[in-house]
């Protein structure tokens, strides 16, 4: 049993575990991690494997919510569909609505197929509204968990273990439909479509098939947005919806088949923990994606693999204090920044400009940040973020320098691949 295996069950073995030690609130926020995570590798089933960028992946997730919605009310979850098995009305309207709208998307690539998704979503989200026998208008529609299987389902640990059940079968789904021949032709359509046409393949059928499947995950994931918060709006078509998915799944990383899972798991707590302390936390969301961009393009599980692979290379005990000059250099980093943007955030705020006027301290008087009193004027609340800049600049020089010397010394070390040329005939 390889490390990875043994990872991937501790993770499930920790997820089944976790409504134990979490209270009600934070399972819910659990409940929209593993949504978003599944939504997260939904998409990248058709951006990261097929390589088709789409900007409008939230009209599958939308349409998926209300099909499940409408599935509701109509069943009452009983019968043939009883409430476990309500995400699948979600799965059959993502899978229509992906067979016809990929069918018009991939007649074109690139640029334009990134337009044309884009346009498909905007439009749903301008008709919504007004069709309200179907979508509720403005108000939405809403709707009830009916008790099934001797459960009640009106409880945040029972939704949660439901919502589990299906990420988990979803994800390996997914997963296995990438080892298929459909699978390994995706990729073919990310790496060169030309020769797969050139092959005798019919290209467009291909990523409609996959673009279909990607909309018909995506729509199990807005049917379980829907059973947990029984009530659906024509908001789940909005395109920030769309902007956050591609965003989660770019900072998990999507040559990794568990990356965007990762990054919309974390990116979603993130919301939840941060958006109550401050109000400039989309902006450190773009940020760090921006910053995954730039210098971690393969995404936080291209940097965990990254660092799997120095371990292995150099061991644990050598690898580990350039890790932590990089980590303390990280944080430092971060840290300035958070101070001067909690600083500005404040300082151009209107309640900041309020309180000037209403002082004696007009025109700087003091902003109150992170337990103490900052007077803009003085010469120390800039000396901050200048220190912690300065800090993450050395530790990441220190560490720079500690990683180089871990390569020469390797380099050096006599090895099946070291020494001269005829040394290594000998061997």
């Amino acid at each position: 049993m390889n490390i990875r295996t043994i990872l991937l069950a501790g993770g499930v073995a920790l997820l089944i575990a976790a409504p134990l030690a979490l209270s009600d609130g934070l399972v819910n926020a659990a409940i929209s991690m593993l949504i978003a995570a599944l939504f997260a590798c939904a998409y990248n089933l058709l951006c990261g494997h097929a390589g088709m960028l789409s900007f409008g992946h939230s009209a599958y997730f939308g349409v998926g919510a209300f099909a499940t919605i409408h599935a509701m009310n109509a069943l009452g979850g009983a019968g043939l569909l009883p409430t476990p098995w309500m995400p699948l009305a979600g799965a059959a309207g993502g899978l229509l609505a992906g067979l016809a709208a990929g069918w018009f998307s991939t007649q074109r690539t690139g640029a334009y197929f990134a337009m044309i998704t884009l346009a498909i979503a905007e439009l749903l989200h301008a008709i919504a509204p007004q069709l309200k026998g179907v979508f509720g208008g403005e108000a939405g529609i809403s709707s009830m968990r009916m008790p099934a299987w001797g459960l009640t389902f009106g409880s945040t640990v029972e939704v949660y273990y439901l919502t589990l059940a299906w990420v988990l079968a979803s994800l390996t789904l997914l997963y296995l439909l990438t080892r298929t021949p459909l699978g390994r032709l995706a990729l073919g359509l990310r790496e060169n479509s030309h020769r797969l046409r050139f092959l005798g393949y019919d290209v467009h059928r291909i990523s409609v098939l996959v673009f279909a499947l990607s909309g018909m995950f995506s729509g199990i994931a807005g049917g379980l947005q829907v059973l947990s918060n029984e009530s659906a709006n024509y908001v789940m078509f909005d395109t920030s919806l769309s902007a956050a998915v591609v965003l989660n799944t770019y900072i998990g990383g999507v040559h990794a088949f568990l990356g965007p899972a990762l990054g919309a798991a974390l990116v979603t707590f993130f919301g939840y923990a941060v958006s109550d302390l401050t109000q400039s936390w989309l902006l450190y969301q773009g940020a760090l994606f921006v910053l995954v961009i730039m210098f971690m393009p393969t995404g936080l599980a291209g940097l965990l693999e990254l660092a799997g692979r120095f371990m292995k290379q150099y061991g644990g005990r050598a690898v580990v204090p350039g890790a932590g000059l990089y980590l303390l250099a990280g944080l430092s980093y971060a840290a300035a920044v958070v101070f001067l943007t909690e600083l500005l955030q404040r300082l151009f705020s209107q309640d900041y400009r309020n309180l000037a006027r209403a002082t004696d301290a007009w025109p700087w008087p003091a902003v109150e940040l992170f337990g103490g009193a900052w007077r803009p004027t003085d010469v120390l609340t800039w000396l901050v973020p200048a220190a912690l800049t300065a800090l993450g600049w050395g530790c990441w020089r220190a560490a720079s320098a500690a990683i180089g010397r871990l390569r020469e010394t390797a380099a050096e070390a006599p090895g099946p691949q070291s020494g001269t040329l005829a040394e290594r005939r000998l061997t």
